[in-house]
C-alpha cells in the first residue's frame, strides 16, 4: 500500500550466486536506479560487452532526466546470492512494478552475459510490512550488517567483542560497497539511489546512525527477538 514501508527480499534460484563479480554488483546498483521509474527504462543489454557498469556511479550522478519514482528506497544491500531493500511505494502498485522491472532486467542481463536461459530468482520476492520505528531501526541495521557474514561466519551466533566490532566496521567501510551503509555514514557511494528521509528523521543523520549501528552490533544477541521480525531469509 502507498506510504507504508516494506522489507523486500529475493535470492537466486537454487541459492545460486546472482552477482559473480564487481561488474554484476554494479549492474545491480544500476538497475535499482534505472528501474525505479514509471517511465520506460534504458535497455543496457547492448552495453554488456562495452563494460558500461564500470562508471555506473558517474552515470547515475549525472543523470538529470525527469523521473517518476515507483518507490522511495530507504536502504538496500546486495549479497552474492540475494538482495534486500527497505522501501515505500509511491503508488498503489509501485512496489510490484519496481520488483517486476528489476527482476526482468537483471535476469536478462545475467542470462545474456553468462549464456544461460530460464529464471534467475527463487520465485516472487518476499515482502513484509514494517509496522513501527523499532522494527525499522532493526531492519536498517540488519540489512547493512548482512555483508559481515562474508567477513566472519557465525558472528551472529557468537556475538562480537569490542575489538571485533571495530574490525567489522572497517570491513564494511573499506571492503564492501554494495549497500547503502556508506551513504548512511555520510560517505558518498551511491547516494542517488536512496531517500535520506529515514536517515535524518530516525537516526538524526550520519553520526546518529553510526552510534546506533555500533550499539546494535554490540547488543545483537539481546535483540534477537526484534531482529527475527525483520528476517525474511
Amino acid at each position: 500500500m502507498v506510504n507504508q514501508f516494506y522489507h523486500v527480499y529475493n535470492r537466486g534460484v537454487e541459492k545460486r550466486n546472482i552477482f559473480l563479480d564487481d561488474k554484476d554488483f554494479l549492474r545491480g546498483v544500476h538497475d535499482f536506479y534505472e528501474f525505479n521509474d514509471a517511465n520506460a527504462a534504458f535497455n543496457a543489454k547492448r552495453d554488456i560487452k562495452r563494460d558500461f557498469s564500470l562508471n555506473v556511479r558517474d552515470r547515475i550522478s549525472n543523470n538529470r532526466k525527469p523521473r517518476e519514482l515507483l518507490v522511495d528506497l530507504m536502504c538496500w544491500t546486495l549479497m552474492p546470492n540475494h538482495y534486500h531493500h527497505f522501501s515505500r511505494p509511491r503508488t498503489k502498485d509501485g512496489l510490484s512494478k519496481f520488483q517486476q522491472k528489476f527482476g526482468i532486467g537483471l535476469t536478462g542481463y545475467f542470462n545474456l552475459k553468462y549464456d544461460r536461459s530460464g529464471v534467475l530468482f527463487q520465485g516472487k520476492s518476499k515482502k513484509v510490512l514494517v509496522k513501527d520505528d523499532i522494527q525499522a531501526g532493526h531492519l536498517v541495521c540488519y540489512l547493512h550488517s548482512n555483508p559481515l557474514d562474508l567477513w566472519k561466519v557465525n558472528w551472529k551466533e557468537k556475538g562480537l567483542t569490542d575489538l571485533e566490532i571495530q574490525n567489522a566496521l572497517k570491513f564494511l567501510e573499506r571492503e564492501y560497497r554494495w549497500s547503502s551503509h556508506l551513504d548512511y555514514l555520510g560517505i558518498k557511494n551511491f547516494p542517488s539511489l536512496i531517500s535520506n528521509e529515514f536517515l535524518f528523521n530516525f537516526f538524526g543523520g550520519p553520526e546518529g546512525y553510526r552510534k546506533f549501528f555500533i550499539d546494535w552490533l554490540r547488543q545483537y544477541k539481546k535483540n534477537i527477538e526484534f531482529i527475527q521480525k525483520v528476517i525474511l531469509e
